[in-house]
């Protein structure tokens, strides 16, 4: 669909896939499972989290916060997804396509922030035990995981407002699989370039500083689990940390693909198949990380189930 020049946009197509011919509804019912298991498994973390007294400490409130905020990603994105491909493409308001990037640009500046107070919270654990519970109290634990949220949700304007003031003017098809920052940017006839140099600016202290303050944890972190004189002591120690690493490795791994990875030579495929990674496996491998890797976890999971 054409627009003119003077007229404004008010909605978009959203292709996802394309035709997928006679494959459509096994895609279709591959994401909707893979919806649903999300969906659960993140909703159960929280619930068990807030109804199992063993569960109540500031490890498992900081991972509630994660789960939370991968429920928002999926449930902000795959809903379209799926649309997309039962009805080979979906219409999006322009309000609607705009409020998607938003939520979905200030859940992942959240788990940006949010990953480094869950290592923090493993270096005083393990480096600093005997110091541990005064100083994670709750004031802290309520200051640490609210401000991951305030810095995700205020940041982001500086970049989505800009691109709601874009205009298109060629068409209003988004050929991606929903409303992402460069698909708007690559279909805005404005100029893009204030945005993109932002992006640049902010997405690099948002990567670089979190990223090298897990490092910096870890390293601590890991020189005492060496200093550690038993076996069984070492591999409890590592233990509370490994699936947190995980998580790190799996978020970064494909935030790094998405955003920091010239997409130039990208084909469209390539870039659908990557934010897929970042948007739809992720939120999913994170409670499959928790609940297969956590003692405390199954225990509680048995307790709930009877």
């Amino acid at each position: 669909m054409s627009t003119k020049n003077e007229t404004r946009v008010t909605e978009f197509i959203l292709l996802g896939f394309g035709n997928l011919h006679s494959f459509n509804i096994i895609f279709f019912m591959f994401f909707l499972i893979i919806f649903l298991f999300t969906v659960m498994g993140n909703f159960l973390i929280i619930l068990l989290v807030s109804v199992t007294a063993q569960l109540q400490t500031p490890m498992y409130y900081f991972l509630s916060h994660l789960s939370f905020s991968d429920l928002v990603i999926s449930m902000n994105t795959l809903p379209n997804i799926l649309g997309a491909i039962l009805l080979r493409g979906i219409r999006m308001t322009y309000l609607g396509c705009i409020t998607q990037l938003y939520f979905f640009c200030g859940t992942t500046v959240t788990e940006c922030f949010l990953l480094p107070v869950m290592s923090y919270d493993r270096y005083l654990a393990i480096c600093n035990p005997l110091r541990y519970s005064s100083i994670m109290d709750l004031k802290c634990q309520i200051c640490l995981s609210v401000w991951p949220w305030v810095l995700g949700l205020t940041l982001n304007f500086t970049v989505v407002l800009p691109i709601s003031n874009f205009n298109f003017c060629h068409d209003n098809i988004i050929d991606h699989v929903f409303c992402d920052l460069f698909p708007l940017q690559k279909l805005s006839c404005s100029d893009t370039s204030f945005v993109e140099l932002e992006v640049f600016l902010f997405s690099l202290p948002m990567f670089i500083v979190p990223c090298g303050f897990i490092v910096g944890t870890y390293v601590y972190i890991f020189l005492a689990i060496v200093r550690i004189p038993t076996n069984a002591g070492k591999l409890k120690a590592f233990s509370t940390c490994s699936s947190h690493l995980i998580v790190v490795g799996t978020f970064y791994g494909t935030l790094t693909a998405k955003y920091m990875v010239p997409s130039k030579g990208h084909t469209l495929l390539m870039n659908k198949i990557v934010s897929l990674l970042h948007t739809v496996f992720t939120p999913l491998f994170n409670p499959i990380i928790y609940s297969l890797r956590n003692q405390d976890i199954k225990m509680a999971l048995k307790k709930l189930s009877g």
